[in-house]
């Protein structure tokens, strides 16, 4: 394993947020879910494509809270321009399950 010192892990914009919109992603060449992410007042709403489709799906997603690193440059994934990552931890079989913060963390809040 490397080792990182905290430089890189302070480099790292890591922010709360909340899911707005969640939709299908057919045009991906893996299963995906397009994501509109609420990260608070300063970050405002973001796009992401989120390969979550194992565990999630578009219509139960509105509303859930999520983590997501918000200053990776934009990535264009086909047609879509995915603009933070959001994180998760994959499961058994690989399927992703999303990285949550705690009750009572406002949209917005940096991981620190």
């Amino acid at each position: 394993m490397d080792h990182a010192d905290f430089a890189h892990f302070a480099a790292l914009d890591i922010r709360a947020g909340t899911v707005t919109r969640a939709e299908p992603f057919p045009e991906a060449r893996r299963p995906a879910i397009k994501l509109w992410v609420d990260c608070g007042p300063e970050i405002g709403e973001r796009k992401s494509s989120a390969q979550i489709t194992g565990h999630h799906t578009p219509d139960a997603l509105v509303g859930q809270r999520v983590m997501a690193v918000v200053n990776f440059a934009p990535r264009q994934i086909g047609p879509f321009m995915s603009e933070i990552l959001v994180l998760g931890f994959p499961d058994s079989d690989g399927e992703i399950l999303l990285a949550r913060p705690e009750p009572g963390v406002a949209d917005g809040a940096r991981l620190a």
